[in-house]
């Protein structure tokens, strides 16, 4: 790029947080439809499972070529193991982009405030301008002690510099209220509410220094990282399954190599009988290569420009033990081995 040895200082970076299907990654991408022409924004994604949806998901809408750079943290919260795989994959994500905004999203189910620590560091702090954080929130969730005794979920409120009511349009009147309630308790005050339906974002809700305060912490404990399903080779049988765990759900994940092409109409049938908590997924089909995302509202499929590969992960509060049979079975009979 040109200025490769010029130091990075004081990339503007904004967390975007909020629980399981709440619409972060969404919000992620209309933010992005707003990114001023000529700027490079760097995104660093996180699952909670092992094989990784969310980058192909906004890679397949986005592309360096527009300016925008991605990496993926899977396998649980980023920051475990003393924030060392989060500060790798930001350290080589800001060398590549060089960006004039960092976007970060952190699992649905992992722990924000530690995110917010890792970025606070003596490491990061004249490298990053930490902004507005900004928590996502489905209001008709609040009537869910799954959520409110959360401790993710309390956390996301906790750091928030504003709350963003996503969902809008299938919330009552009697959920907005519960929201209000429910922030004036846990949040700071003044807390500002946006109500928004589809993700949709104003790129000014970004700016300005965030008002939360972490003490970042120090520990030394660099553990050797175990190697997650999504960097490991396909093997001969065409692809991997991944299982996880905590935090009161289980996720399961398979990466299909790019010879693997499914029957699109087989592979709805299996998607939409799924009861689950969350599903993403990216397919390469026979009639082209399509995003899905299942929450409890709906299912959703999104045509997509290309993707390296088929791979898809289930959140659930128990991994049932035919799903592998019934998604290799939604391979094109031509494709199978």
């Amino acid at each position: 790029m040109g200025n490769d040895n010029l130091a990075i200082l004081a990339v503007p970076t904004n967390i975007i947080t909020g629980f399981l299907g709440a619409g972060k990654t969404s919000a992620i991408l209309n933010l992005l439809k707003c990114k001023p022409a000529g700027e490079r924004w760097a995104i660093l994604l996180n699952e909670f499972g092992e094989i990784g949806v969310d980058g192909s998901i906004v890679q397949g809408q986005s592309h360096e070529d527009d300016g925008v750079y991605i990496r993926e943290v899977p396998g649980g919260c980023m920051c475990c193991t003393s924030g060392l795989p989060m500060q790798i994959a930001l350290t080589q994500l800001l060398r590549r982009a060089r960006p004039h905004r960092l976007l970060i999203e952190p699992t649905g189910l992992g722990h924000p405030v530690e995110v917010l620590q890792t970025l606070s560091s003596d490491y990061n702090r004249d490298v990053l301008s930490i902004q507005k954080t900004l928590t996502l929130v489905d209001a008709r969730n609040l009537s869910d002690e799954r959520y409110t005794t959360h401790a993710s979920f309390l956390q996301q409120l906790s750091i928030a510099d504003i709350i963003v009511a996503n969902k809008d349009d299938l919330s009552s009147d009697k959920d907005r209220r519960a929201l209000q309630s429910f922030v004036r308790g846990v949040c700071r005050p003044d807390m500002q509410i946006v109500y928004t339906q589809y993700g949709r974002l104003e790129l000014a809700l970004l700016s300005g220094a965030t008002g939360t305060e972490v003490d970042p912490g120090i520990d030394d404990d660099r553990k050797l990282q175990p190697v997650l399903a999504s960097g490991l080779p396909i093997p001969e049988c065409g692809y991997i399954t991944a299982i996880n765990g905590g935090e009161g759900f289980e996720s399961i994940g398979w990466r299909f190599g790019p010879e693997k092409v499914f029957d699109r109409a087989r592979l709805l049938t299996f998607l939409r009988r799924l009861d689950v908590e969350r599903m993403k997924a990216v397919f390469i089909t026979n009639d082209g290569v399509f995003a899905y995302n299942m929450t409890r509202d709906a299912l959703t499929e999104g045509e997509l420009d290309d993707c390296e590969e088929s791979r898809v992960e289930i959140i659930a509060d128990r991994i049932e033990p035919d799903w592998l049979h019934d998604i290799t079975a939604c391979v094109a009979d031509e494709n199978r081995n």
